[in-house]
């Protein structure tokens, strides 16, 4: 298969996500490819969308630089071919890049200006969203007085993620790292809006 949809390097393959592949480098380094699959709600199509790969990476890469003063992420500085053969740097090219090795958080930080979603689901049925007591009578898509946080799980690839409190992120990755993500994704989340 073509790297568009499904990537095979030199490089060992550490994880195949919904739309990113991401391989082994050495002890400190990896390598985050992002194909052009297509995945929502959870599920991946069989179908690819051509170019989606490379403009997710700009994409990423933007905001990484515009958010970098907010919180430090995971790029590096380290080109493609000199990790990558010859041909894999060409096949690549625009869709892959070299990070820092770090421990993921087990949960997606979301942050909500709007109730839409997942987030209009649970307030249908309970009017809040992951534990935040929302005003009553709010409309599709309304725009929210002030943004919240609204974490949820992080589901493996076929299921579905699940919205979650603030208590359950505390319990998951501790007090004090929960507050710094919540803190820091608000403070994206204004920048950006």
């Amino acid at each position: 298969m073509s790297s568009r949809f499904q990537s095979a390097l030199s490089l060992p393959l550490i994880h195949q996500g919904k739309v990113r592949d991401i391989y082994d480098i050495d002890h400190q380094y990896m390598l985050i490819v992002a194909s052009d699959r297509l995945s929502a709600f959870d599920v991946i199509f069989d179908q690819p969308i051509a170019g989606k790969g490379k403009i997710l990476t700009e994409i990423a890469n933007f905001w990484f630089d515009k958010t970098k003063h907010i919180v430090q992420n995971h790029l590096t500085q380290i080109r493609l071919d000199e990790v990558l053969k010859a041909e894999e740097v060409e096949m690549l090219s625009g869709r892959a890049i070299v990070v820092k090795k770090l421990k993921p958080l087990p949960i997606e930080a979301v942050v909500r200006g709007y109730i839409i979603g997942s987030g209009w689901k649970e307030y249908q049925s309970s009017q809040s969203v992951c534990g935040i007591t929302l005003p009553a009578n709010l409309r599709l898509a309304e725009r929210l007085e002030k943004p919240i946080f609204t974490p949820s799980s992080k589901a493996a690839v076929g299921e579905h993620d699940a919205n979650i409190s603030f208590e359950e992120v505390e319990t998951l990755i501790g007090t004090s790292l929960a507050k710094q993500v919540k803190d820091a994704s608000l403070k994206i989340y204004s920048f950006a809006s």
